[in-house]
């Protein structure tokens, strides 16, 4: 019998200055159990940092055509479509024409990536944007992650912090990163 997915809560109050968004999130996503931690938190803070009313996240890494977070579009089709990780270029391809817009957050290397989709045929890849959180600074957050998080999110001029707002945080369970935007292409 498989092991059952670990369900966390993400209380989190959202201060996105650059793109005017402030808003609190209470958020509980499960955790598959072949997921990683870095994974969670990846998919956690791209959920936060695209936020519109009607996003979803997907049915889990049991549902590999679907992207892992994604909002409709108007007449039934898909207006963003958020992959996390390092996906394959048919993926990426692939939502890329069912999509107006793609994005992908990495917690691994960037340069991994682009060498790895170099040469294949992509759908609108100079519009793919990239996203990729240094591993120091999901290491940071994964030292404060418990199964009920409180935290606060502050995106401005491309500088990224994250901080526990629990009244038990210590004042070291902060991290601050710089979110780098790349293009695929």
């Amino acid at each position: 019998m498989a092991a059952p997915s670990t369900l966390y809560r993400f209380r989190l109050d959202v201060s996105d200055v650059d793109r005017s968004f402030y808003e609190a999130l209470d958020l509980r996503v499960p955790m598959h159990p072949s997921e990683t931690e870095e994974f969670l938190l990846t998919r956690v803070l791209a959920y936060a940092l695209n936020y519109e009313s009607g996003m979803e996240f997907s049915r889990g890494l049991s549902t590999p055509d679907e992207p892992a977070i994604s909002l409709p579009g108007d007449r039934g089709g898909m207006a963003l479509w958020i992959d996390i990780g390092n996906p394959l270029a048919r993926r990426i391809h692939k939502a890329a024409k069912a999509a107006n817009r793609v994005r992908i957050y990495t917690y691994k290397d960037v340069a991994n990536l682009k060498a790895s989709v170099a040469g294949e045929t992509i759908h609108r890849r100079d519009e793919i944007e990239v996203f990729a959180f240094a591993p120091s600074f999901l290491s940071a957050l994964t030292s404060f992650l418990k199964r009920d998080n409180q935290w606060s999110i502050i995106h401005t001029d491309g500088e990224l912090t994250v901080s526990s707002t629990a009244a038990s945080a210590d004042p070291a369970d902060s991290a601050t990163t710089t979110l780098a935007r790349h293009n695929l292409g």
